[in-house]
């Protein structure tokens, strides 16, 4: 009887060690910047928003930007973790679809539709910095509030 006790005691501790290490690979495979961004293919995107994913490990902008043949297309944004924008003063209530927004990044390195976005600017001229500080982007921890 006390070895089967002994067993199952075992059994949970390597059930719990797995649980625990498949938790850390999910945290490795948060990117630093230069895994997926250029930092010689700078950009200024323009438009209103159409969507935002509020999810971890980072938020996503989409937004209509329309290109200098007057045609349209929507590209994502990846900015900061949702807490890291809600302590820098943007929360899901600042940044709606349909709000007009210039965005400076840094294009994917798959030249999609894609950028890792540095600051971003409302109308009204409030400039926030949306980036993931500790990435390796240009002028990381440079912020501009």
């Amino acid at each position: 009887m006390r070895k089967l006790t002994l067993f199952k005691i075992g059994s949970a501790i390597l059930a719990l060690a797995g649980f625990i290490m498949a938790l850390g690979g999910q945290a490795v495979a948060h990117h630093a910047f230069s895994a997926e961004f250029d930092p010689n293919r700078p950009v200024i995107l323009r438009g209103p928003i159409v969507r935002v994913e509020w999810v971890n490990p980072h938020t996503w902008i989409h937004l209509e930007v329309t290109n200098q043949d007057g045609s349209t297309q929507v590209w994502m944004v990846e900015g900061g973790t949702p807490n890291t924008l809600l302590r820098r003063g943007l929360a899901r209530d600042t940044i709606l679809p349909g709000t007009y927004i210039v965005v400076d990044g840094y294009q994917s390195k798959d030249r999609s539709a894609r950028a890792n976005g540095r600051d971003i600017t409302f109308e009204d001229g409030r400039k926030f910095f949306m980036g993931s500080s500790g990435t390796g982007a240009p002028y990381d921890n440079q912020e501009n509030n």
